[in-house]
């Protein structure tokens, strides 16, 4: 928010405080004022008269000038390409101060110059809010400048003060000055008096002005018609407020739009009344043309637009800017004032979509509080009046309402000092609410308080005692020592289950990666196990971050992508984050790998990742916090196809619970993210953390030595090599000891020596106890069993 002392001084005096003090009790209340600028900068300065004015002679550029200074006549050289005799200037005298630098007397090319004639630019004024002719040269007065006038900044109107206030989101109301100005008054403990115009727009003769909306994103629209105005200059205290709030003024018409837009934060529209000859405004959206607005330039209108129109064409773009054919010109003697509300959700992304954030769609975006739109509307009709001549009023048209109903409820002072920790009075107290306008009065042991429409922020008991100890100053509130229970620091379950996780994949050589939580919809259709409805922003960047993502893996595979475009070929990431659906949170764990597992370049050695590298991953991290290789179960993947390969994937459940699904990614998918063949898991931490996990156990190593015994079975194609190491492990009991402690395939053929539909599996069986050395009779016992069961279970016979 920008205000400036002069704009204050408007309604309460200040005269008695510098603009450092100004800004330290404003900030200390919880405004933070940012910056503090002056408009111009400059000592020692005067207006002057330039008598004479004559070619330098050593010098195609500069001039001798010779000026009146009011006490004395000075020569000057001077270089500005518009100096010419008879003007009345600004000169900086000997001594001077300017941003520049000090003013002192010298010789130029031998030619004696005591001061300087200046331009705006060289007293700090801001380029932004001067012409072409003030930037290129001196600063040329009006003929009615008083010639030894001590004082010329003041005389422009430049000697003001800016404050730049940094406003929290809640206080959205102290964008319009009047707003700002009772805050600064509650603060201040000063009596303000705002210029409030009620009922300045009750009058006027019937009007055959038709107003509507056919958009609920429109709920009220002001409109009146003012069927002569005359169209000059502004009044001198209306272009130095404008100029202070960063504003060129226009002529006096457009200027009350602006100054009232700023004074009440409620945007305002002016049309020149011919351009709407059916004297008709309809707000609509869902047009689809282009456009050209007030700066010239054509823009594309979308559905969600809200566009206000006549006659079914539009004359400006809803509550961010006007249309070119409908603006205020010299020639205009008429205009048509609308005040409305749009919706400020419609509004921003409608100013971002077409990079026009004006001062109009800031302060739709921001919020305007409820009245504003009639405080504007009765502001704008007293300023046309007074300085633009307007007569020939017509009644005030409305559409909609405000459903405005003013905020009163009761607050106890005794629960407010309980809430506080403080001993406030209620004197003290009385006084600030009435500060702040909140009308306060007794109710036996409470007080009764009304909220002023723009204080939207205020709406119960621990609101107002926010106000009270701002305003009272927060060095009121004691010191105190927090009373804190002497705990234990520990992980939860899920903090533990993460710092494993990541300890056991970082010491795995998997590198953690953090991508955004924001997606796309390419993301949101390629989720895996992603919940059916997920959340969607309502004013998202851009598309691409549009959603908040149901599934990591999408966010992972771009980054395969991004590290194999720059020649990095071999990748092991992996990331922990929620994912979400309406109504759901799950935090998930992610893993993708491509290229190289173990590589020697030396030797000449490299293992790529495959299915088998995610499974083993999976069964190793499992294995760790307590869930054996019996808890977790492999099935054939029916629930993603999409984005895994049919054959080389797999779903994985803990007990009856999918937990995640593993394998190696689609070849087509692959191929549209551009990346190289990748594997990939994700599993949901949710199941892991409520299920509970058997006890890691260490058992030393066995003292006995091992035997091991190779198998050569014979099955049907069908059959699955888990059963078969299954149908082996379940007959390994000797003396209430299990014996068999590993079995390991190293073969798997299907050929010329082996029946058509039937494939040979070899295996490893390693045998050993804790207890003793086993015998080859045991071995042997153990052995037949196994052929037992085999044949039982999945018709196997030893290969020959």
């Amino acid at each position: 928010m920008i205000i400036s002392r002069k704009w204050l001084s408007q309604y309460m005096d200040v005269s008695d405080l510098s603009i450092e003090e100004l800004a330290d009790k404003i900030t200390n209340s919880g405004s933070e004022v940012e910056g503090i600028e002056k408009m111009s900068q400059g000592t020692n300065l005067v207006i002057g008269k330039v008598l004479e004015c004559v070619d330098h002679p050593d010098s195609d550029h500069l001039h001798v000038c010779k000026v009146d200074l009011g006490e004395k006549i000075e020569q000057i050289v001077c270089g500005a390409p518009n100096v010419a005799a008879g003007q009345k200037v600004i000169v900086a005298r000997v001594g001077a101060k300017l941003p520049g630098g000090e003013i002192k007397a010298g010789m130029i090319r031998g030619q004696e110059s005591n001061g300087m004639i200046c331009s705006l630019l060289e007293l700090g004024v801001d380029a932004h809010m001067l012409s072409e002719e003030s930037k290129n040269g001196i600063e040329v007065l009006d003929e009615d400048a008083p010639v030894g006038n001590c004082d010329p900044l003041g005389y422009l109107g430049l000697d003001d003060e800016i404050l730049d206030i940094g406003l929290t989101p809640n206080r959205n109301d102290c964008m319009a000055a009047w707003s700002m100005a009772l805050e600064a008054g509650a603060v201040l403990h000063k009596e303000v008096k705002i210029p409030y115009a009620d009922g300045a727009a009750s009058v006027g003769t019937e009007t055959k002005l038709h107003v509507s909306s056919e958009t609920e994103k429109c709920p009220l629209f002001l409109g009146k018609v003012i069927n002569h105005v005359t169209i000059k200059e502004s009044p001198k205290w209306m272009k130095e407020l404008l100029m202070a709030s960063g504003m060129k003024s226009i002529n006096n018409v457009v200027d009350i739009s602006n100054i009232v837009m700023l004074e009440t934060g409620q945007p305002l529209h002016f049309y020149d009344i011919h351009a709407i000859p059916a004297q008709e405004i309809t707000v609509k959206d869902g047009i689809e043309e282009v456009y050209t607005a007030l700066d010239g330039i054509e823009y594309q209108l979308t559905k969600d637009d809200i566009v206000i129109t006549t006659e079914g064409k539009p004359i400006g773009i809803a509550g961010v800017m006007g249309g070119d054919d409908s603006k205020i010109e010299d020639t205009t003697t008429g205009i048509i004032i609308e005040a409305a509300v749009f919706n400020h959700v419609s509004i921003r992304n409608t100013a971002r979509r077409l990079n026009l954030n004006t001062d109009a769609s800031v302060r739709y975006q921001k919020g305007i509080e409820p009245m504003a739109t009639f405080k504007a509307m009765d502001r704008a009709v007293q300023l046309l009046c007074e300085y633009a001549d307007a007569s020939g009023l017509e009644e005030t048209k409305q559409y909609g309402s405000n459903n405005y109903t003013p905020v009163e409820f009761d607050v106890n002072l005794a629960s407010i000092n309980k809430l506080l920790g403080t001993d406030f009075g209620e004197e003290e107290v009385m006084q600030v609410l009435c500060d702040l306008h909140l009308q306060p009065v007794k109710n036996g042991e409470d007080i009764h308080v009304v909220i002023p429409s723009y204080r939207t922020d205020l709406s119960i008991e621990e609101d107002i005692a926010e106000e009270l100890i701002r305003i009272l100053g927060y060095d009121r509130l004691p010191s105190t020592l927090p009373e804190l229970p002497a705990t234990l620091g520990a992980l939860n379950k899920r903090q533990a289950l993460r710092r494993k996780f990541r300890g056991m994949l970082a010491d795995l050589g998997y590198n953690e990666a953090v991508t955004y939580s924001l997606v796309g919809q390419k993301e949101i259709d390629d989720a895996v196990m992603g919940q059916e409805h997920v959340y969607e922003l309502a004013s998202p960047m851009s598309e691409d971050h549009k959603y908040v993502r149901n599934s990591i893996l999408p966010s992972l595979l771009e980054c395969i992508a991004y590290n194999q475009a720059r020649s990095i070929k071999d990748i092991a990431l992996y990331e922990m984050s929620n994912v979400y659906g309406v109504g759901e949170v799950e935090e998930r764990l992610c893993v993708v790998a491509s290229g190289a597992l173990h590589k020697n370049r030396w030797q000449k050695y490299s293992v790529d990742v495959d299915f088998y590298t995610i499974k083993g991953l999976l069964e190793a991290i499992m294995a760790s916090i307590g869930y054996d290789a019996k808890r977790i179960i492999f099935k054939e993947n029916k629930t993603d196809m999409k984005n895994f390969h049919p054959y080389r994937s797999a779903e994985v459940y803990l007990g009856k619970e999918l937990l995640g699904i593993l394998g190696q990614i689609h070849p087509a998918v692959a191929k549209r993210y551009g990346i190289n063949e990748t594997v990939a898991m994700e599993i949901n931490m949710e199941i892991l953390l409520k299920n509970k996990p058997a006890k890691v156990k260490f058992t030393e190593i066995s003292k006995y030595p091992s035997v091991t015994r190779d198998y050569a079975l014979v099955v049907q194609e069908d059959v699955k090599v888990a059963d078969i190491i299954s149908s082996i492990k379940k007959n390994g009991k000797l003396e209430k000891e299990n014996i068999i402690q590993n079995v390991e395939v190293f073969d798997v053929y299907m050929g010329e020596h082996v029946e058509a539909g039937y494939k040979s599996i070899a295996l490893t069986v390693t045998f050993q106890s804790f207890n003793k050395t086993l015998k080859d009779t045991e071995i042997n016992e153990i052995h037949e069993k196994i052929m037992a069961s085999l044949k039982k279970d999945v018709n196997a016979e030893l290969r020959a």
